[in-house]
């Protein structure tokens, strides 16, 4: 068997971005029979799943946080045992709620930090679904996305109105995370069984608290696994389009009307730019109405 030093990384990292970037090609032209049949070929590949540990047990920032199991670092004998024993099969393992402080407040925040194994798991689902989502994201979002930073959000505000004064309807959804509906998500999500019931397990998992009580989660996606960014901007997708679909029914010609109109979205914070204040108050309107489909407000 080899062993994990000596893994060809640059060889891994080509493969599974060609296998990526096929799902993406195929999103992109709507043949979901093709985007099904790479999603399928990506989460059996081998370069994934060691990708996937990799980027669990070495490079994201929570690697030696530790699930209920209590395991927060692997060795490299491990590490290879896992990466062949990923797959979809089994039973899902609740979280661990931690309360960690919510920058520039006294509020702290649940975070729910799964398994290893179902954060490596959770890294091996996201590198076959983010790129058929990718090839269908709205163009003003920028929050958790490859290629994609703050910046990228500041610079597009920047744009709207460097020519001339707009009305900004600064918002942010309540408790996003927390309250997003699991059957309109899943259903949004739209997979094949395997992947769906998979993704259906770890958003019911539950979690277990400082004194080893168990909750049921009956609605959000726990903060701290690796496919919530995901899973919150696929929640989250249309707002844009909702928007513009309302700006072609103002007076003034279709196109000028959507150049005119500007929703720009970073994870759960948006703002929604026009030149007319009453435009700006009808979209807080419809944009309330769109979210409560999501169980959002």
């Amino acid at each position: 068997m080899m062993e994990w030093d000596n893994v060809n990384w640059r060889k891994v990292e080509i493969r599974t971005f060609k296998l990526q970037k096929r799902i993406f090609q195929a999103s992109k032209r709507g043949d979901v029979k093709a985007v099904r049949k790479l999603q399928k070929t990506l989460i059996r590949s081998w370069s994934a799943r060691l990708l996937a540990v990799r980027k669990v047990t070495q490079d994201n920032q929570g690697k030696k946080t530790a699930g209920v199991d209590g395991v927060k670092s692997l060795s490299p004998k491990a590490r290879m045992n896992l990466a062949n024993n990923l797959r979809i099969t089994g039973k899902v393992r609740p979280t661990r709620r931690v309360m960690i402080p919510k920058p520039n407040s006294d509020e702290k925040r649940p975070l729910g930090i799964p398994t290893i194994y179902d954060r490596a798991l959770q890294t091996l689902v996201k590198q076959a679904l983010e790129p058929e989502w990718e090839a269908k994201f709205e163009p003003n979002s920028y929050g958790f996305r490859p290629g994609r930073s703050c910046h990228d959000g500041i610079g597009a505000i920047f744009n709207s109105i460097r020519y001339k004064a707009k009305y900004v309807l600064d918002a942010d959804i309540s408790k996003c995370f927390d309250r997003i509906n699991h059957q309109a998500l899943l259903k949004k999500v739209n997979t094949y069984p395997i992947l769906n019931r998979i993704l259906k397990q770890w958003l019911k998992a539950g979690y277990i608290d400082q004194g080893d009580n168990f909750f049921p989660t009956n609605k959000g996606t726990p903060q701290g696994g690796t496919i919530s960014p995901l899973l919150a901007n696929i929640a989250l997708h249309g707002m844009e389009e909702r928007i513009k679909e309302f700006a072609r029914t103002l007076k003034g010609g279709k196109k000028a009307n959507q150049d005119k109109m500007n929703l720009i979205r970073y994870a759960d914070d948006f703002v929604i730019i026009h030149e007319d204040l009453g435009v700006i108050k009808s979209c807080q309107q419809i944009i309330e109405e769109w979210l409560s489909d999501m169980g959002l407000e």
